[in-house]
């Protein structure tokens, strides 16, 4: 099994930034692709960014946070890490910490379905 616990969720004002974490604990060698989503009420979960754990520079950005959101992966100290900048007040969401690892589920990378393995969640409240 794989655990997940994320942190460093806040409240910021706008144009301020903000570093998430996430540590993986337990078989964490299942893992290919760790990912970050969140979600707005009342609404579904929606990518943000994804990573392959070995593979660091090939990383997917949803074009709302290109260029102000960089994910990260510290396999060393089994963390993936969010840093998010220029923060927007459309950024104000529950963030969840996401890995993908065996027995892999059959969805893809694209919808939370393709992640098995999930945080609780972290709040991140951008207020102007």
């Amino acid at each position: 099994q794989v655990q997940l616990v994320e942190s460093g969720g806040g409240s910021v004002q706008t144009g301020g930034s903000l570093r998430l974490s996430c540590v993986t604990s337990g078989e964490s060698r299942r893992i290919s692709h760790m990912a970050w989503f969140r979600q707005y009420p009342g609404k579904e979960r929606e990518r943000v960014t994804y990573v392959h754990r070995d593979h660091h520079q090939l990383a997917w950005y949803d074009d709302s946070v290109k260029g102000r959101f960089t994910i990260s992966q510290d396999n060393d100290k089994n963390t993936n890490y969010l840093q998010m900048n220029n923060l927007k007040y459309d950024d104000t969401a529950m963030y969840y910490c996401a890995a993908r690892g065996t027995p892999y589920p059959s969805h893809g990378l694209e919808t939370p379905s393709g992640f098995n393995y999930w945080g609780q969640g972290t709040q991140v409240t951008v207020s102007s």
